[in-house]
């Protein structure tokens, strides 16, 4: 084996250039080379007691993976890996690993943590190349799961339930399944075919996936049961916008992130065949820090905004967005207003209809100066408003990326369901509801949050699962 590489900084990840890429919707990153990736292998210590697994959510053996890198043998990575992910390719993208697996790295303390995440995607997309084997099923054994959502935490649930021998239907409310993966996260940060890979992957493994479904509308959940299905899993996400609740909310051209990533990413409205209607040109205030916020700034900049603004009530340092989406916007021109806070979204009638406001177009988003002040119970040092530091950003466009909960309508129409105050399904530590065979996890549970994370929310439930139809 080559000797160890002890080059305290990791290999650059090859990205296009930020000029030509803020124009198109291809993927930023291209990714490692064979060589690349070889060499950066090479910085892991393989150490014995393997620190950086008690920061994956779903517990990859990572210095073993890793090893097999070093040896180039990538299909054995990938091998490795896919024993406890369903998503490997989506995960090396999109997981805050600099948070999780990277900042347990013995690497990273005396300089930068191996490139865990990029050797992932690096793995992943190798065997998605080069193989063409198709998933092994497992032998039936007669018992039907229904699961709600085709998200990360559904279809890893649906997939681990899939190899125990379960007849998995993954009921999904829009036409293509994926739930984020397809209408929340951009192309080019998540190309679609990656995720289609991932679902034809579950299909491969018999697991039905039936879209156009609203669980709550067109079925209940108690109907499911009804069906002939054993026990449910929710895994359908928090799709419902969070406003602020300021004047001029209701303007034509002020969009929840949720609905301008949707028209963008699953119906293209990026393409210049496409009849979705969507924000094209102009100026553009994207309102929050986190990483939709990240998303919804760089897509309009790829819609041919002039200028974007992301508007930020805290300083760089409380930014929640992953620090590499942040210096990829920074590079490709998007301009941060940090310690700013809105107060109001200016606008005009529009002269042919007076009577409702909602035919009204922005004008531009008056917004005032903040300073921070003591922690909160968080931690987090409150915003505090300055006097008289009120100001106006002329802007076409207000989109709106202050959080999301989850839709009230399962709960609504779910005898015995209990929600938390945020609409947050209740759990035990297995993910079991309060209702009898009912499991949740995911953004269902917890609000917004990461793709691992739901992920391993989707493995505990399929767990729990297994164990409670087995003793049924």
């Amino acid at each position: 084996m080559a000797k160890a590489n002890m080059n305290p900084r990791r290999n650059p990840m090859p990205a296009q250039d930020p000029a030509a890429r803020a124009r198109n919707f291809f993927e930023v990153a291209t990714g490692y080379t064979e060589e690349m990736a070889t060499d950066e292998a090479l910085r892991c210590l393989g150490c014995k007691n393997m620190p950086c697994v008690s920061g994956c959510p779903v517990n990859i053996r990572i210095s073993d993976f890793i090893a097999k890198v070093k040896e180039g043998d990538f299909e054995a990575a990938y091998q490795i890996i896919s024993q406890t992910s369903s998503l490997p390719a989506v995960c090396g993208r999109v997981c805050p690993q600099e948070t999780q697996c990277e900042s347990k790295c013995v690497r990273g303390i005396k300089g930068e943590s191996v490139g865990i995440g990029r050797l992932e995607r690096f793995v992943a997309d190798w065997h998605n190349a080069h193989s063409d084997a198709v998933p092994v099923t497992a032998p039936k054994n007669g018992k039907r799961v229904a699961v709600v959502g085709s998200g990360p935490s559904g279809l890893t649930c649906a997939g681990d339930l899939a190899k125990l021998g379960y007849s998995v239907s993954v009921f999904e409310a829009l036409h293509t399944a994926g739930g984020v993966l397809v209408y929340g996260i951009p192309e080019f940060r998540l190309p679609k075919d990656i995720v289609k890979k991932e679902v034809d992957n579950l299909k491969a493994m018999g697991v039905e996936i039936v879209t156009n479904v609203i669980i709550g509308k067109t079925l209940t959940v108690d109907e499911l049961f009804d069906m002939g299905f054993m026990a449910v899993f929710i895994g359908s996400g928090a799709g419902l916008p969070n406003f602020m609740g300021i004047p001029g909310e209701s303007y034509k051209g002020v969009y929840s992130a949720n609905e301008f990533l949707t028209r963008s990413n699953l119906m293209k409205a990026y393409r210049e065949d496409s009849d979705t209607p969507v924000m094209k040109g102009g100026r553009v205030a994207v309102v929050g820090g986190g990483n939709v916020a990240m998303d919804a700034a760089r897509t309009a900049l790829r819609l041919g905004a002039e200028k974007v603004y992301v508007i930020y009530r805290r300083s760089m340092e409380e930014l929640p967005a992953r620090r590499e989406e942040v210096e990829h916007a920074m590079e490709e021109g998007i301009d941060f207003r940090l310690l700013n806070n809105p107060v109001e979204i200016l606008g005009y009638e529009n002269p042919d209809d007076r009577r409702d406001p909602r035919n009204g177009f922005v004008t531009g988003i008056k917004c005032v100066k903040m300073e921070l002040g003591e922690p909160d119970e968080r931690g987090r040092r409150r915003p505090k408003e300055i006097e008289g530091s009120e100001f106006v950003l002329d802007v076409d466009t207000v989109i709106m990326s202050i959080g999301t909960s989850p839709n009230p309508l399962i709960k609504s129409t779910t005898a015995g369901l209990d929600v938390n105050a945020r609409g947050g399904i209740i759990v035990e530590e297995n993910g079991a509801t309060t209702k009898e065979g009912v499991f949740a996890g995911g953004d269902a549970v917890t609000g917004a949050a990461t793709v691992i994370s739901a992920m391993g929310a989707g493995k505990v439930a399929a767990k729990a699962i297994d164990e409670y139809l087995s003793n049924k």
